[in-house]
This record gives structure tokens, sequence and C-alpha cells, in this order.
């Protein structure tokens, strides 16, 4: 009597077990060094010794995927967004130097569908899989009331590691050092309510083809998932002992993140040129009438991710990611400056926004 009071309250304790058996074999697919990846338990256990660290800070970050969770819900598309979720954390810590260790999710809904919630962490799992992090738990709440019909939202915390003398961004970033720039997959996950409002003003439909890749129906192309930079970058960093910092082109596109990894008395300079915009963003900038200044400081604009690393081995660390995966440009360097109240990113050129 009291679980049929409950589930009549909207909560269906039965489907959050179906959805727990569905993803368990998902999650064993996540284990690594450290962590046997099996969820069940009050909380995930990470041995970061069995991890191989001798002198390892640990590092966190926490994200979600922002208004590109509608785009799945309305297009029923739900086995990719949880890789943007894994992203979204794990970029933030490899910008530290650091190696992803485990994660943990979050997902809240109105009412239960143990197939969507299983199809989520299937992409979550896909992500973790991809950047070796252990999937070692998570948390699934039911709140009709405050989600409503099929809506949901996404949490993710993300911890790794790195040995204390090999932390990003270095101490000795100064003029002269290039700014190297990692091709994204496309708008990632900030800036969808201004995607989501060109669209409607556009009068476009989600399965209607994209302006930008015809090929595809206009909700796919929106969902291409948010690169994961983790692999390319460790080996970078690790093969090469160039990298000085990285920085993670999210919101507040390359205005307001490259100045979080600079130190004191130095800007960078970044020729606009050289931006290998895709497009998408000459699209959105095209049908939103966006100028250039809100495009840089809203979207990646085709870069993802930006490395400063000595001049000297620029090439070698070039070679690496490209070796990796990654489509390199150049996109500038390191000059002095930066005075109290200037600048910090300092461009010249035009992206080509021509659509």
């Amino acid at each position: 009597m009291d679980e049929a009071r409950y589930a009549a309250a909207g909560v269906d304790i039965d489907a959050g077990n179906r959805m727990v058996e569905l993803i368990k074999p998902l999650v064993r697919a996540t284990a690594r060094a450290g962590a046997d990846a099996e969820i069940g338990g009050f909380g995930g256990l990470f041995d970061l010794k069995a991890a191989g660290f001798s002198d390892p800070v640990l590092v966190a970050a926490t994200d979600g995927v922002g208004t590109k969770v509608k785009i799945a819900i309305e297009t029923g598309r739900h086995d990719t967004i949880g890789i943007d979720l894994v992203a979204m954390s794990v970029n933030d810590l490899v910008v530290q130097g650091a190696e992803p260790l485990f994660f943990l999710d979050y997902f809240a809904c109105g009412k239960l569908d143990p197939q969507v919630g299983a199809a989520v962490v299937k992409g979550v799992a896909s992500a973790c899989r991809d950047v070796r992090c252990a999937l070692i738990g998570g948390e699934t709440a039911e709140m009709p009331g405050v989600y409503h019909g099929g809506d949901y939202d996404l949490a993710g915390f993300a911890v790794g590691a790195a040995e204390r003398a090999e932390l990003l961004p270095r101490r000795d970033i100064a003029p002269g050092d290039m700014v190297i720039g990692l091709a994204s997959s496309g708008v990632h996950s900030n800036g969808f309510s201004l995607v989501r409002r060109i669209v409607a003003e556009a009068k476009l439909d989600w399965t209607t083809p994209a302006p930008f890749a015809p090929t595809q129906d206009l909700g796919d192309a929106l969902l291409t998932p948010t690169r994961l930079y983790v692999r390319s970058c460790l080996a970078a960093i690790r093969a090469t002992k160039a990298v000085k910092a990285l920085a993670h082109i999210t919101g507040g596109g390359f205005i307001e993140n490259i100045p979080r990894v600079l130190p004191r008395g130095v800007s960078v300079e970044l020729d606009l040129n050289n931006v290998p915009v895709l497009p998408v963003f000459k699209w959105l900038a095209t049908a939103g009438r966006i100028g250039e200044r809100e495009m840089l400081r809203t979207f990646n604009c085709g870069i993802g991710m930006v490395a400063v690393v000595d001049a000297d081995a620029a090439e070698a660390v070039s070679r690496e990611f490209a070796a990796n995966g990654e489509t390199i440009a150049r996109l500038g360097q390191v000059v002095a400056g930066a005075e109290a109240g200037d600048p910090r990113v300092l461009f010249r050129g035009r992206l080509d926004l021509s659509w």
C-alpha cells in the first residue's frame, strides 16, 4: 500500500531498479586501475595508490550540458548527451595537467523512463572509456512537479590527479611562447539558449536538413557531442614536456577563458584569420545577426582547446597533437603587456563568418 501511494505520487522505485540493472554492464566496462566500477553501494571507491601516482594532487570539476539537453529531449535522441556531460568536466581537468580518474553522474527527471536513462548513461560510459575514467557512481532522482513530462537534466562530477611537479599552468609562460588551437567538433555544450532562439526565429524544425550540414537533420547536427581532448593533451604534455598551459574554450569563448591560465604581465595575440570557423558558426552568425566579438565571447568558433607551448618545441607539440587525432591551428603568441585593466586577449585579422 505504501509503495502504491509513492507510485501514485509520481515516483516509481521499480523503474529506478530496472534502470540500475540496465546500466550495470555499461558501468563495469569503465573499470580501470584503482576502481572496479561497480555500482550499488552508498559511495564509490578509488585506490589512488593502485593508479600509480607517487606525489599526486587531486583536481575536481563539475558541469552540466546546459540547454543542449532540450534538443536531446525534443528529438528523442539521448545516446550522445552523456558524452557531452563527461567531456565538459574532464576537459576542464586536463587543462590542469590532470588525468581523469573517476566520474559520477546525476540524472534528474519528472518521470523516469529506464530506457531513456540507460541511453544517457550509455553515452556517459562511452566517454569514460575513451578517457580511461571509471564511472564509479551516480544518482537518479525522480521529481514530479519540479520536472514535467519527459524533461530531465544532467550534472557530472569528475576527479583527476596530477603529479605535483606537472600541474598546469606552468609559471614560466613568457612572451614569445606559441599559442596553438585544437579544432572543435561543433558548438560543444555552450550557447544553446542562443542557438535554440536562432532556430526558433528561423522557423526551423529539428527534423529539417541542417542549413550548414544538409546531409543531417538539424537536431542531429546540433547534438554532435563535445570533443574529448584528454588523451591528446596528456600525450602532448607527457611526450614533449613543452606544454605550458591549456585553456578549454567553453562559455565565455576566447575572451574569458584564455586569461584564466595566463600569469600577470602577459597577454596573447591571436590571428583570427587562422581560426578554422566551422559552417555551423557561420550560419549562426548570419541567421542570428551576431557580431564577431559576441561570437568570440559566446562560442568556440571552431577551436575547442588552446595550448600555450614553448616556441622552440611548437613543431614537436603540434606533431604529437596531430598523431593523436587533433586538427591544429597556429593561432598566435604570448606578448608582453597586460597592465591592470588592459585586455588579455588581443586580436588581429577577422573571423571568416561569410555564409
